[in-house]
C-alpha cells in the first residue's frame, strides 16, 4: 500500500521529496485519528487521508509561491553585483506598464471569485480540475494520482469546467 500511495503522490507533485513527505504525513493522521477502525476500512481511509493531504500541500504551495520571491531573483544572474530591491520591484512594475492599482486589485478579486467557485466543486470535480489544469497533469497522470480511470477524469473536468463557468458568469465575469 505504501508503495501506491507513493506513485500516487509523485505523480501528483513531481517531487520525490514532497511525495515521501506527504505519504508519511497521511500515514500519521491515519494512525492517529483512526486507531479503532476495522482494519478493512483502513485503505479507503487512507485514500481519502492522501488525497486531502495532496490538496493541502498544493494549497500551501501556492500560497507560498504567491507571497514569497526568492531573495536570488533580486540579484544579477549575470553578475554578483547587487540590485536596489525597490529598483527591481519598480522594473517589474514597468514590464507591465498598464497594470494600475486598479486592475490589481479587480485582477486580486476575480481570482478570489475563481477561488471561492473552486471551493464549491464537489471534490473530485476540483482534484481533476486542479491536477489537470493548474498542475497541467495529462489524462493520464491525473488518474493516475486520483486513483479512477481516464473516462472518470474527463467526466470530472468536463463537469468541473461547466460548474466554474456558470458560477463565474453568474458574478459577472468572463474569462
Amino acid at each position: 500500500m505504501e508503495r501506491r500511495a507513493f506513485k500516487q503522490a509523485l505523480y501528483a507533485v513531481r517531487e520525490e521529496g514532497a511525495a515521501l513527505d506527504i505519504v508519511q504525513d497521511a500515514m500519521l493522521k491515519l494512525t492517529e485519528r483512526y486507531p479503532d477502525r476495522p482494519t478493512e476500512e483502513l485503505p479507503m481511509l487512507f485514500q481519502r487521508i492522501l488525497q486531502n493531504t495532496i490538496n493541502d500541500f498544493f494549497r500551501r504551495q501556492k500560497v507560498r509561491n504567491t507571497w514569497t520571491r526568492p531573495f536570488s531573483s533580486f540579484f544579477s544572474k549575470d553578475t554578483e553585483d547587487e540590485q536596489d530591491v525597490m529598483e527591481m520591484l519598480e522594473s517589474l512594475q514597468d514590464d507591465h506598464p498598464g497594470a494600475t492599482p486598479e486592475s490589481n486589485v479587480l485582477q486580486q478579486q476575480t481570482l478570489a471569485e475563481i477561488e471561492s467557485a473552486l471551493e464549491k466543486l464537489p471534490a473530485r470535480q476540483r482534484e481533476a480540475f486542479l491536477l489537470r489544469y493548474w498542475e497541467e497533469l495529462d489524462v493520464a497522470e491525473t488518474a493516475a494520482a486520483m486513483g479512477c480511470s481516464e473516462g472518470s477524469v474527463k467526466t470530472h473536468c468536463s463537469r468541473a469546467v461547466h460548474a466554474l463557468s456558470s458560477t463565474l458568469k453568474a458574478r459577472g465575469i468572463k474569462l
